[in-house]
Formats: structure tokens, C-alpha cells, sequence
């Protein structure tokens, strides 16, 4: 596991839900490269409303215009590690945006891989079911 304090940069990259990378979604893909290039972590955010560059609302609210809903896809590394990965995102994003920020870390904690959380209660992997 990486290990991450202190000091570190955001990358947060907003594209559309409908948006694809050799037909997969395209943060999927930012995900998966952000997982394969070693970096602490990716969380993909699924937006309600918004709009971008080309002043098109898009909203869940009216069923018409929820299409391609607004995604936010967070990486939060190194300063290093997360400008090393740029020219991945430089790569895959055609329309979207791409912004960067300075940020702390102050607790950054995984599981220990010898013991899933739900597993220590329920003696089996995952959720129950009903």
C-alpha cells in the first residue's frame, strides 16, 4: 500500500457519464490507468446537474436531459506521481476539464488485506444478502 501524508496534489478531471475510451467508459479508464501507474487512489463521482464548455445543462431532474450527466474522477498522490500521470490524462481527455490542487493529507489508511471489513463480522466476504 502506499504510503501518504502530508503535502500531496489533487487531480480532478470532469467529463460526461456518456463519454467512452475505445468503447468503455471513459472513467473507467482514467481509473483503471490511475490504478496501474501505482497511484494511492481514484474515486469516480457521479454529478446531479451541471453544465461545461459547451453551456448545456444537464440534469437528472428532468428525464429528458438526464443523459451524460457531469463525472468527477479524484486522484489525490504526490506531487510527483500525479504530474508524472498528466500525459495519460492529456491522452484520454478530448472534451472535459482537468484542474489541479494542492492538498494535506491527513489520514490515508487501507484495509491490511488479512481481513475484510464485513468479513471480521459476518464470517464471509462482502454484504449479506436478504
Amino acid at each position: 500500500m502506499t504510503r501518504l501524508t502530508g503535502s500531496a496534489l489533487r487531480v480532478t478531471v470532469y467529463v460526461g457519464e456518456n463519454d467512452t475510451w475505445h468503447h468503455k467508459p471513459l472513467y473507467t479508464e482514467i481509473v483503471h490507468r490511475a490504478h496501474a501507474a501505482g497511484l494511492a487512489g481514484a474515486s469516480v463521482f457521479r454529478g446531479i446537474e451541471g453544465f461545461g464548455a459547451s453551456s448545456l445543462i444537464h440534469t437528472s431532474r428532468l428525464l429528458s436531459l438526464s443523459e451524460d450527466l457531469p463525472v468527477a474522477v479524484v486522484i489525490v498522490d504526490t506531487e510527483t506521481r500525479v504530474r508524472e500521470f498528466l500525459p495519460q490524462l492529456d491522452e484520454l481527455i478530448t472534451e472535459g476539464l482537468v484542474t489541479l490542487d494542492d492538498c494535506e493529507v491527513i489520514r490515508y489508511v487501507g484495509r491490511d488485506g488479512t481481513q475484510d471489513a464485513d468479513q471480521g463480522r459476518t464470517g464471509t466476504k462482502g454484504k449479506n444478502s436478504l
